[in-house]
């Protein structure tokens, strides 16, 4: 009877834990974005309906929506406001994680400051913004969109450059300035190829996150409308919806592809380029 009971209270075996934290695991991800993966399910229904059964198949919505002018020129300003604050947070962010990698005074401060855009709600960043450029008398255009998503995409392109730099060796630099080079000539041979994963995943990163985002687009974009502004605008049309939908699940494949080649770049070894002179 002892040596039942303290059989009783030994711990769970290790596969037993692991199966149940990969249960919890795919649970939790079901439930997080299993609606999600009913929007493309949704996109090839034969009815402007989004209810079950389905009634039919086709590709229909995915042309209905390629013909739609307006959508093209909300695709382009979010395409160029993307790309210009993927581009701006990127630099920054690459001088600023350089920085605080290397140990500046203070860092610790100024590495929690960096993240402090993440932790306020986008509406308080975005009302904030806007009351900003009200007293700067700026107009509200694809400018100050730029500027509000710089806000927002710079801690992650911090984030994603710090993890590349602290595992550098700092030694490749200090081998270089002996040798008799330059700063300038020392971050262009030595410093950027190695880093280049991480500056490739930052842009595509912050691009996604720029191109995603619809508070402060709101907020910000006067009559220069972006996409997400635009879909929140054709929500009010219920016979648009299927269009919505085929958009929708096209922004949904773009940004996993984008997001999972960001993470492979961030995770991938360095490799060392030959940079012209």
């Amino acid at each position: 009877m002892r040596g039942s009971g303290a059989a009783s209270r030994l711990p769970p075996k290790r596969g037993e834990n692991i199966n149940g934290l990969a249960l919890y695991a795919v649970l939790y991800l079901l439930f997080l974005y299993g609606p999600v993966l009913l929007l493309p399910l949704f996109s090839f229904n034969d009815s402007i309906f989004i209810t079950f059964p389905l009634t039919g198949f086709t590709t229909r919505w995915y042309a209905a929506m390629a013909a739609v002018g307006d959508m093209h020129v909300a695709l382009g300003n979010s395409l160029k406001v993307a790309f210009t604050a993927a581009l701006a947070s990127t630099v920054v962010g690459l001088m600023a994680a350089r920085a605080l990698v290397r140990g500046i005074p203070g860092r610790t401060f100024f590495a929690g400051f960096s993240n402090l855009p993440l932790l306020i709600p986008d509406i308080v960043l975005g009302i904030s913004l806007l009351v900003l450029l009200t007293r700067l008398a700026l107009p509200l255009s694809l400018g100050a969109v730029v500027l509000g998503h710089f806000v927002l995409c710079l801690p992650f392109s911090i984030g994603v450059l710090m993890s590349r730099l602290e595992g550098f060796d700092v030694s490749l630099e200090e081998a270089s300035r002996d040798l008799g080079e330059t700063a300038w000539g020392t971050f262009r041979r030595v410093t950027f190829p190695l880093v280049l994963p991480a500056i490739i995943a930052s842009l595509l990163l912050a691009f996604v996150v720029s191109f995603d985002d619809f508070l402060i687009a709101f907020f910000l974009c006067g009559t220069d409308t972006t996409l997400p502004v635009y879909i929140w605008g054709e929500l009010r049309f219920p016979y648009k919806l299927p269009n919505l939908l085929a958009l929708g699940a096209s922004i949904l494949v773009v940004s996993t592809v984008v997001i999972a080649t960001a993470e492979w770049l961030r995770r991938s070894r360095p490799v060392a380029l030959a940079v012209p002179a």
